[in-house]
């Protein structure tokens, strides 16, 4: 869910109206048309009973049918994300009819609503059948998780239709939630929500509604935190909030909770939140981080701060500094939408490119890496390599799946997806900021009085060449296009009325400020960022990349998939660094693509044993061997192989 922070005190730049920007051609128009049969499938899905169970929930709540609660505890917020992708391709395409079966939802969820506001069918199901469930006995059971994304969902449709019967449905809940932690304030037992999407909603629900009671629920929700007994670092409650300096624990909880504490600060601008949320961004962005985007890279252990001996266990978590797995990384899908939504609100707390950076950087390979390129099969968790056999079981299928028992991504993706064009700029009083690039063409208002349409003309992430035509200004004064000039950028330029301003490495991961004059009526710029097969290495404390490179082009990580290598395994090969790559055009699912091609080289040890866990290193020889590379979004589509980011390097 995006913001609407157009009002808010502390923001310095805000988003376009959801309907201001458009996705026109290239990779990002692809992604749109995707979506909408991702969407469609994700609705069979829950409208099934025998694999979902999803929307029966409801039913069964509503007294519909005769029955019990079936899924997953999380079932009734998966609803609401995807029926959030739901409305906004409904209302990107003036779908009335699909307009009517959005209403139909709404009505259903609102005949399962208590009078006093509370809705979650898993607990209302239980009380009514006296089996044993209740409200709020158990914070894994995501009641409030499933609120927060209630919220979130009723303000979009409010925002698009101007309806208020989603709404009502978030208001009455909101006001329930408001009763329990007063209760919660004055008895000081308090429990943390787990994964804590409540946060993000109440805050737009005060962006919505006006009522700063929202507001003031959603700091007392935060404040809270810190009252927990025997907090532990999986959900972030060991330490008060304020005191954080690492990212740690469940990393969609994390991601969410400082997602929700910016949204705070957006509105209130305390200033201890905004530094800790500094120090928090830096650990993850500066050791934590995985080269696709991805975040959390553990599945189970301990918490490397809190005290061993105590319950310091931690899941889908982020682990010590530098500790990246590949092979076993979980970057679950959730944790790195979960960051982009927290990058995105610390851009509009301070609109630094490296914000942006991180958001395009995330959305190309590990968001659309966990969607297959026809839409309809989804992974749970993104690891950078896959080997031919495992000696262990994984806890997720090593494929993407159609459904997987713990569907809370796919919707969650869903959503990301068809919302991707609201990412491509923000606005400032007198400025357009460039956030994502990508074939778009739009009309932008700024507070200054200036309007006039835009038009971006590009093929990028494939190509580093961008043309900015501006036509139709409408405004007496002069205004600014802020140009971001990606993290990955080393050589370029950036052509305007006739001059040519070159690009170097000074000015990658910064703004550089483009001033239309008062007197023109429309404009164009071109921008050109070359765009070099890289190498890139990590930081030598990620013991497991030592020695080895992955291979970037632009903003895209690149991979090397079985069937793009004749060798019976990828661990074969190896890359020499004086090697150059030529790019390619790849028809992939019917979907244009540029990988890469060039040599790499075979290494053949004599005698060597593939089984044996030591050995002596005997007789080596290397011989070229041809291979492509697809983007790592791409991979995983055609039937099941190795795959390898990180491949060891040869430097002569």
């Amino acid at each position: 869910m995006l913001t609407n922070t157009k009002h808010s005190p502390y923001a310095k730049v805000s988003p376009l109206d959801w309907d201001a920007i458009s996705w026109t051609e290239g990779l990002w128009a692809d992604v749109e048309k995707t979506s909408l049969g991702t969407i469609s499938h994700i609705q069979n899905l829950f409208e099934s009973t025998e694999i979902s169970h999803v929307v029966e929930n409801f039913h069964v709540c509503a007294g519909d049918h005769e029955g019990e609660f079936g899924g997953t505890d999380f079932g009734d917020g998966d609803f609401y994300k995807w029926l959030e992708a739901y409305i906004y391709s409904s209302a990107k395409n003036k779908d009335e009819k699909a307009f009517k079966e959005i209403d139909g939802y709404i009505d259903l969820i609102a005949r399962c609503q208590l009078e006093d506001g509370y809705i979650s069918t898993k607990q209302i199901i239980g009380e009514r059948q006296n089996n044993g469930i209740k409200r709020f006995n158990d914070i894994n059971d995501f009641e409030v998780y499933n609120f927060g994304h209630l919220f979130t969902t009723a303000c979009l449709y409010n925002r698009i239709t101007g309806k208020k019967n989603l709404l009502a449905i978030a208001e009455k809940a909101a006001n329930y939630l408001a009763v329990m932690y007063a209760e919660n304030q004055e008895n000081g037992e308090v429990q943390t929500a787990v994964c804590p999407s409540h946060y993000m909603g109440l805050v737009e629900l005060y962006r919505t509604t006006g009522a700063n009671k929202y507001l003031e629920l959603a700091k007392l929700t935060i404040e809270l935190r810190d009252l927990v007994k025997d907090g532990t670092d999986d959900n972030q409650d060991r330490l008060p909030l304020k005191k954080h300096t690492k990212v740690l624990g469940h990393a969609v909880r994390a991601n969410y909770l400082y997602a929700g504490v910016s949204d705070l600060y957006l509105e209130q601008g305390d200033s201890e939140y905004k530094e800790m949320l500094d120090r928090v961004w830096r650990n993850l962005v500066d050791k934590k981080i995985y080269i696709t985007g991805g975040c959390g890279a553990l599945y189970n252990g301990t918490s490397p701060y809190g005290n061993f001996f105590e319950d310091s266990m931690v899941h889908q978590a982020y682990g010590y500094e530098y500790q990246l797995p590949n092979v076993t990384a979980y970057n679950e899908t959730c944790a790195a939408i979960g960051n982009v939504m927290w990058a995105y609100r610390m851009f509009q707390i301070d609109p630094k490119a490296e914000y942006f950076d991180i958001i395009e950087r995330t959305m190309l390979n590990t968001n659309l890496a966990a969607m297959n390129l026809t839409g309809d099969k989804f992974f749970y968790e993104n690891m950078l390599r896959r080997t031919k056999r495992l000696d262990y079981e994984l806890i997720w299928p090593l494929t993407r799946e159609s459904y997987i028992s713990s569907f809370c991504c796919p919707p969650n993706l869903a959503r990301t997806l068809i919302e991707s064009f609201e990412y491509a700029y923000t606005v400032s009083d007198d400025s357009l900021w460039i956030g994502m690039y990508g074939g778009n063409k739009g009309k932008v208002s700024l507070k200054n009085g200036v309007n006039f349409k835009l038009e971006q003309v590009t093929d990028y992430p494939f190509s580093g060449t961008i043309a900015l035509n501006i036509s139709e200004i409408v405004g007496k004064v002069a205004f600014r296009i802020n140009v971001r000039v990606p993290g990955w950028v080393q050589k370029g330029s950036l052509t305007f009325n006739g001059k040519i301003q070159t690009l170097d490495k000074n000015n990658s991961s910064s703004y550089v400020s483009i001033v239309i004059p008062a007197n023109q009526t429309e404009a164009q710029l071109i921008i050109d960022f070359e765009m070099p097969v890289r190498y890139t290495i990590a930081h030598p404390y990620v013991e497991e990349t030592t020695n080895q490179v992955a291979i970037e082009r632009g903003p895209l990580v690149y991979c090397l998939e079985s069937p793009d290598c004749s060798l019976d395994s990828l661990d074969e090969c190896m890359v020499d660094i004086s090697t150059t790559f030529e790019t390619e055009s790849l028809d992939l699912c019917d979907r244009g693509l540029i990988g890469l091609k060039g040599e790499m080289l075979h290494r053949k040890i004599s005698n060597y044993d593939v089984s044996a866990l030591y050995q002596p290193l005997q007789h080596v020889t290397l011989e070229k061997t041809k291979v492509s590379l697809v983007p790592y979004f791409a991979w995983d589509n055609r039937g099941f192989g190795e795959m390898k980011i990180w491949l060891p390097a040869i430097y002569k």
